[in-house]
């Protein structure tokens, strides 16, 4: 079948201005390319139709194994290859699944996860990023990251979860299982695996008890808080952080970043840039005159800075993310009765109370987008509609400090 070619022949071939064969019986040739190239091909007919298999590159794949630690040589591969076709297999599609399933093998959970994750960057703030690396390091990558991810059944992600219920850390159980939902429904759609094993394990582990940021929404507590604010004996710095959280009611990392330049005090705005932002868009925050009163007070000490509430101890970088949390627990408040980030939830909830455009109070709490492209383009919306809102907001707590009668705040506000 094989054997009209030497190595001798095949070594002596030069290159010509288009490439050509050389052939060595029973459909193998070799094609010298214009490049000098020399890549070994086998010409065949399966299923009526002409094909060809490409079997490597001379003198990486001999002429013939010479010898035992030499690869397998061209003449082999071809004999292998109509083996195949005599079985009524085609060799093309044998060593396509082969590639296919070694490269499946190549897919672990870690490497499709990483890659994953670095889609997601650009929509992450720093400190989330780091936060979900570090979770799929310590309660996934452990027990998943080597597996394949076309291997991986239900059962094994809920082993894993599980090990970290065992732990009594119910909640990052269940946060184990939705990143690793998140990485399968990207690896489904880049066709790294078939489907989610996910969705099979549902209510196999312990429920969660809901937790929500501890926070005050009876407005006699919130009227408590603002006088303990008031009576702070603190710096001022932190006393005008404490002052301005219930106005602006923005993330504790947000407030604890601002910085002045972007504060816009004739146009009573604070325009937060995109990469503060937990959703990656630009936010305005309204200010009141109540806020701005906060601000012109603190301004004579740290306005020639970059940070609105700069550290104690270098001007070069802001208040720590527990000093908020700090000087609560110094006003008798408790983790479990009020936090930084609980200011968010008091506003919410007595807006919504008192008659707002819940539509209004979401986009100024900032709250997630589901269409990333609207979200980009309207981060102003509602700002006239906010610009009232949050000037009856301060009325409203005021009022709430001295104790007297308050006025529900749509009808403070004009709103019907």
């Amino acid at each position: 079948m094989f054997g009209k070619l030497t190595d001798a022949v095949i070594r002596k071939a030069k290159p010509h201005p288009q490439s050509y064969k050389l052939f060595d019986g029973g459909g193998l040739y070799l094609e010298v390319m214009p490049s000098g190239g020399k890549l070994w091909r086998l010409k065949y007919r399966y299923g009526g139709k002409e094909k060809r298999l490409a079997l490597g590159a001379f003198p990486e794949v001999p002429l013939s194994q010479a010898r035992k630690d030499a690869p397998t040589g061209a003449r082999q591969k071809a004999l292998e290859a109509r083996a195949l076709l005599a079985e009524g297999i085609d060799p093309s599609a044998t060593r396509k699944a082969t590639k296919a399933e070694q490269q499946a093998q190549s897919e672990t959970f870690e490497r499709v996860a990483r890659e994953w994750y670095e889609k997601q960057l650009p929509t992450w703030t720093p400190g989330h990023a780091v936060k979900v690396i570090g979770f799929l390091k310590r309660n996934a990558f452990p027990w998943l990251g080597h597996h394949a991810i076309r291997e991986i059944m239900p059962n094994d992600v809920l082993a894993a979860a599980r090990r970290v219920e065992a732990r009594g850390a119910i909640d990052s159980a269940h946060r184990t299982v939705g990143y690793v939902s998140m990485v399968f429904k990207y690896a489904v759609a880049c066709g790294m695996a078939d489907s989610d094993p996910t969705r099979d394990i549902r209510g196999a582990l312990s429920p969660t008890n809901a937790k929500h940021f501890a926070s005050v929404h009876d407005p006699r507590e919130v009227a408590g808080l603002l006088r303990a604010i008031d009576g702070y004996t603190g710096t001022l710095v932190i006393r005008s952080a404490l002052k301005l959280a219930p106005l602006v009611f923005v993330r504790p990392g947000e407030l604890r970043h601002a910085e002045w330049a972007e504060f816009d005090t004739e146009a009573a705005e604070w325009r937060i840039p995109a990469e503060k932002m937990k959703m990656r868009t630009p936010h305005i925050v309204p200010l009141s005159r109540q806020s701005l009163a906060v601000l012109e007070e603190l301004r004579p000490l740290t306005g020639t800075g970059r940070y609105v509430f700069p550290s104690i101890r270098t001007a070069a970088t802001t208040i720590s993310e527990n000093t908020i949390n700090a000087a609560l627990r110094r006003l008798g408040y408790s983790k479990e009765e009020m936090t930084g980030h609980g200011f968010r939830s008091m506003a919410s909830t007595l807006l919504n109370e008192q008659g707002w455009n819940r539509d209004a109070i979401e986009r100024q709490l900032a709250h997630a987008e589901r269409n990333s492209v609207r979200a980009a383009y309207n981060y102003a919306e509602f700002l006239p509609e906010r610009h009232r809102m949050m000037q009856a907001w301060a009325d409203y707590l005021d009022g709430l400090r001295e104790g007297g009668k308050v006025t529900p705040l749509f009808k403070a506000a004009g709103e019907k």
